[in-house]
């Protein structure tokens, strides 16, 4: 069995359990007056997700021929696996959701950059307001509440606005918010070297021609 066999093989599971823990880390956030019993059972599916992506990542590293350098290559692989306990970075889970998109996206710069910036922005604000509202709904003089908040606190990090309406008090939330705000800087930059470069493409295009 080589890496990229078993990497092949597993992706479309991990990315179901990735989906099931999103639900699963979601549910309770959104609906704090959830069935005990229901949240329980959520608890359960998180952990279970949890046990299946560190067994995988321990396979991979086995079958991996360097395998220090696949460990600091999947960075994030160790971080979720080594810190279960901060309920933000279990979002790092969905980060197998990239590879697929990766390989299926359009072959040209602006194609790739497009794919890559709107599911980022979106995933970005979708994954920062949940982690967000977690670490905060329930803080002393908090005052990101609701998924509204949260949602618009998201939009305007990501977006580098910073009206300042809504902020992180608690020192899970401003982690997130930092993190929030190196996605959307990225992002920034992404689109500025895309248009770049297309720009430079006509212009080469248009010489080609002469």
């Amino acid at each position: 069995m080589t890496l990229e066999r078993w990497e092949r093989i597993w992706e479309i599971p991990l990315i179901g359990l990735a989906l099931a823990f999103l639900v699963a880390y979601a549910w309770p956030i959104l609906d704090p007056r959830l069935d005990p019993d229901v949240t329980s059972f959520l608890t359960a599916v998180s952990w279970t997700v949890w046990a299946v992506f560190a067994l995988d990542f321990a396979a991979r590293l086995w079958l991996a021929e360097d395998r220090r350098q696949y460990a600091i290559s999947r960075w994030y692989d160790v971080a979720l696996i080594a810190v279960p306990l901060l309920r933000p970075l279990r979002l790092l889970r969905l980060l197998a959701l990239a590879r697929i998109l990766s390989r299926s996206a359009t072959r040209t710069l602006v194609g790739r950059t497009t794919l890559y910036v709107v599911g980022t922005a979106i995933a970005a604000v979708g994954l920062g307001a949940l982690a967000m509202l977690d670490a905060e709904h329930d803080a002393p003089g908090a005052n990101i509440r609701t998924i509204g908040d949260a949602l618009w606190w998201a939009a305007t990090t990501v977006a580098t606005v910073g009206y300042g309406d809504r902020y992180p008090v608690t020192t899970e939330g401003r982690f997130v918010a930092v993190a929030l705000m190196l996605v959307g800087i990225a992002l920034i930059g992404s689109i500025t070297a895309a248009v770049a470069a297309w720009f430079i493409s006509q212009v080469e295009a248009e010489r080609a021609n002469d």
